[in-house]
This record gives structure tokens, sequence and C-alpha cells, in this order.
């Protein structure tokens, strides 16, 4: 493992990139409320990786991305590189259905066990599952030896979290140092000398499991708030814990729902916070706890290029969160090669986008923001 010096995701990508709101960064694309009625989507409606519609968006987008990138050359073959054989696999699989395209999507992460490739089928996309991420070469000849060569009638997608930034089983444990940290932060700020460090940890880490996954919807913006609640003492984290297990508080619908109707026990300064995420919920925004998200923002970028130069590379993997260097060299072949790249993250825009503060302050969007290259 080495380092390959400084770099930023644009290198490859461009603004050729959505975050999870669907919203293009490049201006020139159209948005997700032009791209709706295409799409079969209702209005005001933000579909998530995993749902058809997400597909659907997708495809068009790459197409409009196209038109862009190479007048009159249609897009004859779509792949896609991520991590996740369920949420990327799955993305691959629609977006290739909407768009009419065979392919062949790559799911990668550093595993401790002898070098291995297979290939599966995810809804009825090939998939080559790779416990490298330096398999990414083989993955590159294996589609052309199917008679899917990676070129100019090719769009590659990158998933952005865990894959071409912070590796999956090699760097990602950044991301999630970078997330608890801003709960933690915004949590305490709001609790302020109420706030106790240990109580907090201890909910976090009991509910962030997949366990209690039906109640947080795996949402990170509705564990924090949970986690708030908490630490204010409207509830005890046992006595709630019970109720999830026996089907009494079965949604975070639910629980919210509870909180607004005790809103008067709850501390004055959270009452506000409360009835801004409550009316935002009900709104169907994914993304409720704005304040948090604000603060994932900060302390992700507080994590890229944080480091010297000289930093020794262990050191890079620990404290840094770096560019995969095998998704940075594959990227930037099948670039050269004339294939259309387009990123995507599930991270909300808020946690990826600086506020106006600090964009007038020279902050840049996560994938336009500088840190240093590790890999093989």
């Amino acid at each position: 493992m080495q380092s390959y010096g400084r770099s930023s995701l644009d290198e490859f990508l461009g603004d050729f990139v959505v975050y999870r709101n669907l919203a293009p960064v490049d201006a020139r694309l159209p948005a997700l409320a032009d791209l709706a009625p295409r799409a079969g989507l209702p209005p005001n409606v933000i579909p998530r990786k995993s749902q058809p519609e997400y597909g659907a968006v997708m495809a068009l987008l790459l197409q409009e991305a196209q038109a862009l990138h190479a007048p009159g050359r249609p897009i004859e073959r779509l792949f896609f590189v991520g991590d996740t054989r369920l949420n990327d696999g799955t993305a691959f699989a629609a977006i290739g259905r909407a768009g009419g395209w065979p392919g062949l999507g790559f799911i990668g992460a550093d595993r401790p066990a002898p070098p291995q490739t297979e290939i599966v089928d995810q809804q009825g996309a090939a998939l080559f599952v790779a416990n490298r991420w330096t398999a990414l070469a083989d993955f590159d000849r294996y589609a052309a030896a199917q008679g899917l060569p990676i070129d100019e009638r090719s769009a590659v997608v990158v998933d952005i979290d865990k894959t071409a930034l912070g590796a999956r089983g090699r760097n990602d444990h950044t991301i999630d140092e970078a997330r608890v940290e801003a709960v933690r932060r915004t949590v305490g700020s709001l609790l302020g000398r109420s706030y106790d460090p240990e109580r907090f940890q201890s909910a976090y880490d009991r509910l962030n499991q997949p366990e209690f996954h039906r109640f947080t919807a795996d949402n990170q913006d509705y564990l924090a708030y949970i986690c708030l609640v908490l630490g204010d003492g409207l509830f005890d984290l046992e006595p709630l814990v019970a109720r999830v297990q026996r089907g009494e508080m079965a949604s975070f619908e639910q629980f919210i729902a509870d909180v607004d109707g005790r809103a008067a026990q709850l501390s004055a300064g959270l009452r506000p916070i409360h009835a801004q995420i409550f009316a935002l919920v009900r709104q169907g925004d994914p993304t409720p706890f704005k304040a948090f998200r604000i603060n994932e923002y900060q302390t992700t970028v507080a994590k890229m290029g944080c480091l010297d130069d000289d930093a020794p590379v262990e050191r890079l993997l620990r404290d840094e969160l770096v560019i995969t260097q095998e998704v940075r060299a594959a990227s930037l072949m099948w670039r050269e090669r004339g294939a259309l790249l387009f990123g995507l993250s599930d991270k909300p825009d808020e946690a990826s986008t600086p506020s106006a503060e600090w964009a007038a302050r020279g902050y840049q969007p996560i994938h336009r923001t500088e840190t240093h290259i590790v890999g093989m």
C-alpha cells in the first residue's frame, strides 16, 4: 500500500455527480423536478437508491450527461463500481433496466481472506464481486472478454461513499467516525449542560444495530433525533427498547408523533428544533435533522487532506478520509477510452456540500475537496 499524492474526485468525475437529493451538481443537467414526469415519479418525491424510480431518474441523467459528453453517441453499455451488493447492486440493476443497457457491476471490499472473485446475479444483472479493490483490473479484462468493453459507448457509474472515498474494508471507518462525531457534536450543542456523553454513546450504539432498523429505518437523521430526545430525558433507553422489541413502538413516525404530543415536556431550547424536524418528517424529507447534517459536512471535510504529505500510509488510512487509488486509476483509464463517468452518493446534500457561510470561506463539495490517494 502506498500514497499517490493528493487529488479530488472531480479529477475523473468533474461535476457529473449527484448526492441523495438527486440534484445534479453540473448546472447543465436537468433538475429532478424536470425529470420526475419522464421517470414516472410523483412531484416532490426523492426516491432512495434501492427503489426502481431511482434507476429511472439515473438512467435519464446518464442520457443527458452523455449528450453533453459525446453528442450523437448513445450509451450502449452500463457499468457500476460500488461496495454493497444490496444497495449498489440493486441500483445498478434498476438503472440498467430503465436504460435498456447490458453491462456489468463491480462490488468490492478489502477482506482478510485469500483473494477471491465471483459472478453473481442481482435482480437479473451480473455483478463481479471481489474481496480486493485491486480486482478492478480483473473486472475490466473480464468485461472485455464478455463482449462488454468499457469504451466510448459506455457509461460508468461510480459510487462515492466507501468506494471512491473511504474504501470499504480499508478506510471506511473514517466516514463512520465523521458521522458519529457530527451526531455527538449536534446533540451535545443542543443539550448543553445536560449532555451526558456516556448516555449518548450508550443510546447510539444500542439503537444503531440492524435489529432496530424497522424502528430507525436505518436513517441517521432519525437516530440522531432519537438520541437527542433520550438525552433530554423524555424517554429512557431501556423502556423504549422494550417497547420497540414488543412492537408497541413500530416506527420512527410513531415515535416523533408521540414526542409531539408531549412537546411541552421537552427542554425549552429543544422545542423549536423538534417542531422543525417534525414538520420536515411530515413533508417526507428523508434528512430532516439539518443541524446534524451540516455538522456532518464539517466533520467529514475535516478528515480530508488533513495530514502532511509525508505521513505514513498506515496513519493516512487510520486518520484521514482518502481516495481509493484503484478506483481512481480505473476511472481515469476508462475516461481516457472515452467512457462517461458519473458519480453518485447516498449521503445527504447538506452533509456533502458547504453552507453559504462555509462556501464563502472557500470550502467545496465533497467531490471537489482535496485529500490523499492511497492504494496498491
